[in-house]
């Protein structure tokens, strides 16, 4: 066993949400907080949000903001469904494990159908699975499917993957919804235009995240079918979402969309993941439990690995099962954090 080296943590790996404010989006508030705009979206901070994201996304698009990925996922999936509708989703999704039934709340009753996702993609097989199952009125009504992009184990679905589940909804006439919390991070790993994993694929409505990538708080709910956006913005105004200083929600985009910004960051997190990857794979006692992609890496390590980082402080998630952990890294780690957890990974491993 080697000397431990390292210092008590500052940078904590338990979620990319645990960074700051990226400056790019600290700067475009302070911008936006210079004198007065009009409430409830009507600036132009907002308007020019949403211009850009119709840029990014190459088609015109309908744009909404919250305050969390919570309401934007739940009430995106409301928009879609029915109380008698249900939702094909992976058993890991967000909307399932951690949204506290939202999705159900907002939808007055909409029932989530969970599948045992591998690496935590759904699969055409399992969405055909579910619609075939039953089709009698007894059975809630398969309305929609709902995929993380990138997925809840740090995993990134490919054009084919997504192609292959646009022919399967298609044919069983549901509509798409993306969980995009780290959509930047996907679209980094892949190298694509956004709309080749969005519209063009067959999402209908996809939540942008913008938190877990350097903005202090909200979410983007993007419509490409517009038909579906219909009175949307109530629903927004009953759950609490409009903010009357909206401005304070959509112009910290304004930095995170201009000259790359949102993608740098992400490529930054993803490459920082990768390297604690290469680096926890070569430690006597811990493996990988599902592929690095995004900006996740997750792994599993002995007892006294595990009792070791604890005893240190260092926080992360260990929801996937015993001895195992979530390593997230964001826009602000950098390589003195990478080796910090590293070191104390390394004291605890078992000898070679």
């Amino acid at each position: 066993m080697t000397t431990a080296t390292s210092v008590l943590p500052g940078y904590q790996f338990a979620s990319d949400n645990t960074s700051g404010i990226c400056p790019e989006a600290m700067q475009a508030i302070a911008e936006a907080n210079a004198g007065y705009a009009a409430p409830y979206g009507d600036d132009h901070f907002t308007q020019q949000v949403c211009d850009l994201l119709r840029d990014l996304f190459e088609i015109n698009c309908d744009v909404f903001f919250t305050f969390n990925g919570t309401a934007a996922n739940s009430l995106a999936l409301s928009s879609l469904c029915r109380s008698y509708h249900s939702v094909i989703c992976s058993q890991l999704a967000h909307v399932e494990t951690d949204e506290c039934g939202g999705p159900e709340f907002f939808s007055n009753g909409l029932k989530l159908l969970a599948t045992p996702a591998p690496n935590g993609k759904v699969t055409p097989y399992e969405v055909n699975e579910f619609v075939t199952r039953r089709s009698d009125v007894h059975y809630p009504k398969p309305k929609a499917l709902s995929i993380t992009q990138a997925t809840e184990l740090g995993t990134v679905y490919t054009p084919n993957e997504l192609d292959a589940l646009n022919e399967a909804t298609r044919r069983h006439n549901l509509y798409t919804h993306l969980d995009g919390a780290r959509f930047f991070n996907a679209l980094a790993a892949l190298n694509l235009q956004p709309k080749e994993i969005t519209w063009k694929v067959g999402v209908d409505v996809l939540c942008l995240g913008g938190t877990k990538n350097g903005l202090p708080v909200g979410e983007a709910v993007i419509f490409f079918d517009r038909n579906l956006s219909n009175e949307f913005e109530y629903r927004c105004k009953q759950a609490g979402q409009l903010a009357s200083k909206m401005r304070y929600l959509s112009a910290p985009w304004l930095g995170m969309l201009t000259d790359g910004v949102a993608l740098k960051h992400a490529s930054h997190a993803n490459q920082y993941a990768a390297n604690l990857s290469q680096q926890l794979t070569q430690i006597p006692g811990v493996s990988l439990d599902s592929p690095t992609e995004a900006n996740a890496v997750f792994v599993r390590m002995t007892p006294e690995i595990i009792n070791h980082l604890n005893a240190r402080g260092w926080k992360y998630y260990s929801f996937i099962g015993q001895y195992a952990a979530r390593f997230m890294c964001s826009w602000a780690t950098t390589q003195a954090d990478i080796d910090a957890l590293v070191a104390d990974i390394r004291h605890a491993a078992p000898s070679e």
